[in-house]
């Protein structure tokens, strides 16, 4: 298995990386285990992210490394499915970042997306909260009517 503190020429064949994930003072690798643990997923879970091109782990024989960038895009991967965005969108996310402009493009994207999401959100509540009053209201009618069992 690869220690922590690997070289760019070792992922040359997987993505790109940037020299910061060098920092020998900052955790550069982390196995499938440390982001099982540390995100609450499942291995599984992590496999499949992989099998959709979501994440682009180093492969050392059957064991998988995973970069700083990797736990970036998975913590983004996980908030984007906290908040109901499909994996479609999840992916426009991770593949409109650019290093160039600092981030700004996804950032503007990422807003976008939260704001229409959390409308689609309002709306689901408000049809919820009428689904519950019309039930509410039909219980209360119904109580009466079936008296002492109910």
């Amino acid at each position: 298995m690869m220690d922590t503190k690997s070289t760019p020429s070792d992922l040359a064949d997987t993505q790109e990386y940037d020299i910061e994930d060098l920092d020998p003072g900052v955790k550069t690798w982390f196995t499938i285990g440390d982001l099982a643990s540390e995100f609450d997923v499942t291995l599984r879970a992590l496999r499949f992210y992989e099998d959709k091109k979501l994440l682009a782990p180093y492969r050392d024989g059957r064991s998988r490394i995973y970069s700083r960038r990797d736990r970036a895009r998975l913590s983004l991967i996980l908030l984007g499915k906290r908040v109901g965005l499909s994996l479609m969108e999840i992916r426009e996310l991770l593949d409109s970042y650019s290093k160039r402009d600092q981030g700004r493009r996804q950032l503007k994207l990422a807003y976008a997306k939260f704001l229409k999401q959390q409308e689609l959100l309002r709306a689901q509540r408000r049809e919820i909260d009428l689904s519950l009053e019309e039930l509410e209201d039909n219980l209360k009618s119904m109580r009466p009517k079936l008296g002492k069992t109910a």
